[in-house]
């Protein structure tokens, strides 16, 4: 028999083969466990995309963008600077794909503001300061 510093060839084999089965029983015990997680969690088909206003800080007339995979009412709102109701932008029933909504900032005194978008499943906000 052949022996390598000490160790036989079925030693340093049988060495070998232990450690790539416990390899392969932590990746499985580790995917397991990651699907175990990922239960209950949304899917991005589930929810809208609020983006961000591309004019910072927002003056004139604004657009907001959004986007949906599915029909779904929706409702686009601002907020105070503390998270109080101010308006009502649109409320409608929204088809899949891009939806702009322009608004008209004049309407608000300067200052920090939130936009949010609420779906029946969701709510999602984003700041933006009025300079006019």
């Amino acid at each position: 028999m052949i022996i390598l510093m000490g160790f036989s060839i079925w030693r340093v084999l049988i060495g070998v083969l232990s450690v790539s089965l416990l390899l392969l029983f932590a990746i499985i015990a580790y995917k397991k466990l990651i699907s175990y997680f990922k239960r209950g969690t949304l899917e991005p088909q589930d929810y809208c995309v609020l983006n961000e206003l591309e004019t910072h800080p927002a003056t004139g007339e604004v657009e907001f963008f959004f986007t949906s995979t599915i029909k779904r009412k929706a409702a686009l709102e601002i907020l105070n600077d503390d998270m109080s109701f101010h308006s009502l932008i649109i409320e409608k029933d929204v088809e899949p794909g891009g939806t702009i909504v322009r608004f008209n900032t004049t309407t608000l005194p300067n200052g920090p503001y939130f936009y949010q978008l609420k779906t029946d499943n969701q709510k999602t906000m984003k700041r933006f300061t009025v300079f006019n």
